[in-house]
């Protein structure tokens, strides 16, 4: 990948001026996520006082076409103060009462001292960037795990390589780093 590239895009917001003009060129809208983020003074119930977890609610378990996330992170990371405990709760929105589409997810962090909703456009690129040389990563997801955000940048070298990123080369690049290279 030695060629020159005007722009690369990851992870869209979409909030700064620059990447919504891109995707309004680059761009369609392919739908809306809600995440809530709350603070709490308590773990998740049911989950051995964990400091950390992540939950995903079964869209077949709550009538949905998509499933629901939470994701809690605590105190013990940093992230909090002393005994605070923030949860996030995802999903993708499908009806025109968002907040009640995360209920689910919600009862489940009872009680929240406080909670902070945000709704977010979604955005995949329209083009593969071959032409205009604008790769655009499509908006982050309702998910927590990350894993089509890691797939989307995998396709993002791909288009822009011709090729797939090579995870075994880098591995062995990594080993030769390290001294630790077959001789």
């Amino acid at each position: 990948m030695d060629e020159e590239y005007d722009v690369i895009v990851l992870g869209t917001g979409l909030t700064e001026c620059i990447l919504s003009g891109i995707m309004s060129v680059n761009g369609k809208k392919a739908g809306q996520v809600i995440r809530i983020i709350c603070i709490l003074s308590h773990p998740i119930k049911n989950t051995n006082d964990a400091n950390s977890c992540q939950i995903i609610i079964p869209q077949n378990q709550v009538n949905r076409k998509s499933d629901i996330y939470v994701c809690m992170i605590s105190y013990a990371h940093n992230v909090a103060a002393q005994g605070k405990y923030i949860a996030i709760a995802s999903t993708t929105v499908e009806t025109a009462d968002p907040e009640k589409e995360v209920e689910p997810a919600l009862e489940l962090l009872e009680p929240i001292d406080q909670k902070f909703v945000a709704i977010s456009d979604l955005y995949e690129p329209i083009d593969d960037g071959s032409e205009s040389q604008v790769f655009c990563s499509c908006s982050y997801d309702a998910t927590t795990h990350f894993e089509t955000t890691c797939n989307d940048i995998k396709d993002i070298y791909k288009r822009m390589a011709g090729s797939a990123f090579d995870f075994e080369n880098m591995k062995r690049k990594q080993n030769d780093v390290f001294g630790e290279a077959d001789q």
